[in-house]
């Protein structure tokens, strides 16, 4: 199997892998949609272009693209579930009995995400 057609293979499996997560999130209520939506998006277009047209004009997944590629925004209710699923694992951690290292770290690195997260405008602003 030549280089070209397992790249694309694997822009595709991420593409809809994470589709399928998104599609998950739209109903499960602690499951982002948007990070995986913005990755399926992001994939798709490497792998194939059918699918980023699919996404990008869908009736419910398109605005939110939409709105990312125009104005870098992200919905409200994806930014509380996100920052709040940051909380509730760091909190699970600790509770668990992790180690300072480990919950220093991912303390650093969810305060940096949360931080880029919660300053991105919303749609329409």
């Amino acid at each position: 199997m030549s280089r070209r057609p397992l790249q694309r293979f694997c822009w595709l499996a991420l593409a809809w892998s994470s589709l399928g997560l998104a599609v998950a999130g739209a109903v499960l209520p602690l499951l982002p949609t948007t990070p995986f939506l913005l990755l399926s998006a992001w994939a798709a277009a490497k792998g194939s272009p059918r699918l980023a047209h699919w996404l990008e004009e869908h009736p419910r997944f398109g605005p939110l693209l939409h709105a990312w590629r125009t104005q870098g925004a992200v919905p409200l209710s994806a930014k509380i579930t996100a920052l709040g699923l940051m909380v509730f694992s760091w909190l699970t951690l600790f509770w668990l009995g992790a180690g300072w290292i480990l919950l220093a770290m991912l303390g650093l690195l969810f305060a940096t995400v949360g931080t880029w997260l919660a300053t991105r405008p919303l749609p329409g602003e």
